[in-house]
C-alpha cells in the first residue's frame, strides 16, 4: 500500500512501496490532475513534453514512473524510509508566481504624522502589514 500525498489531496493506492513511484496512468490523475496525452503530462493547460531519451525511464508496461515524472517536471517529492508515503510538492516558482497573482483590495491609511499611504503605493514589494484592535 502507498499513500500520495499531493496539494490538499491524500491517494491511497494498493501498489508497492519501493524507491520509485509506479502507478496506473488513472491512479496518476486521481492522486496529482496530471494526465498522459499525446502531448505529454497536461494538466488543465499546462502540457509537459516528454524526452524520446527519457520514455522508458518515465513509462513501461503501462505504468507511469510518478516520481521520475515529478522530478522532470522540476517538483519537489519526498518518501518515507520504507517507499510507502511520498509527498509531491509544488515548484517553487509555481507557488511564487500564485503569491505574486494575489491582489489586496486598494485602501489608505494615515501614518503618525498624517500623511496617507495607500496600498497601491507598494505594488510588486512585499508588505508586512500589521494590525491590531482594542475590542
Amino acid at each position: 500500500m502507498v499513500t500520495i500525498l499531493n496539494e490538499n489531496n491524500v491517494t491511497v493506492l494498493q501498489g508497492a512501496a519501493g524507491s520509485a513511484l509506479w502507478v496506473s496512468q488513472d491512479e496518476m490523475t486521481t492522486a496529482t490532475g496530471w494526465a498522459l496525452k499525446t502531448e505529454g503530462f497536461c494538466k488543465d493547460e499546462v502540457c509537459v513534453p516528454v524526452p524520446a531519451s527519457k520514455s522508458e525511464g518515465l513509462m513501461a508496461d503501462g505504468r507511469v514512473n510518478l516520481s521520475e515524472v515529478w522530478q522532470l517536471m522540476g517538483k519537489p517529492s519526498a518518501v518515507s524510509n520504507d517507499g510507502d508515503v511520498w509527498s509531491l510538492g509544488e515548484a517553487a516558482n509555481d507557488r511564487n508566481e500564485a503569491m505574486l497573482s494575489l491582489e489586496a483590495p486598494d485602501f489608505s491609511l494615515p501614518d503618525f504624522n498624517g500623511k496617507l499611504h495607500s496600498l497601491t503605493d507598494f505594488r510588486r514589494k512585499r508588505v508586512l502589514l500589521i494590525t491590531w484592535a482594542s475590542w
